[in-house]
């Protein structure tokens, strides 16, 4: 577990690096970041009207970006319902 935790703890740094706050993710880094690395667990992925939909219910404090804990969230949701645990 100690590896996947790093290999998401990077990949959001990747991401949240190429423009703007290292800390945080834009919307532009947040629909790269799902489009390349999560196309098979979001429902369309692709479309940049469904991930701003999505960064908006994730985004806790309206800045306009995620911070690692707002995008920590879709991380634990996406693997409830891969894992089957979603009610």
């Amino acid at each position: 577990m100690e590896s996947a935790i790093g290999v998401l703890v990077s990949q959001f740094k990747k991401y949240a690096g190429s423009d703007g706050s290292p800390n945080t993710l834009s919307r532009d880094e947040f629909r790269r970041l799902v489009a390349s690395e999560l196309r098979n667990f979001v429902k369309n992925a692709a479309d940049p009207t469904a991930t701003d939909q999505l960064m908006s219910s994730l985004d806790k404090n309206n800045d306009g970006e995620l911070n690692f804990l707002e995008f920590w969230q879709l991380i634990g949701h996406l693997a409830s319902e891969h894992g089957g645990f979603s009610q």
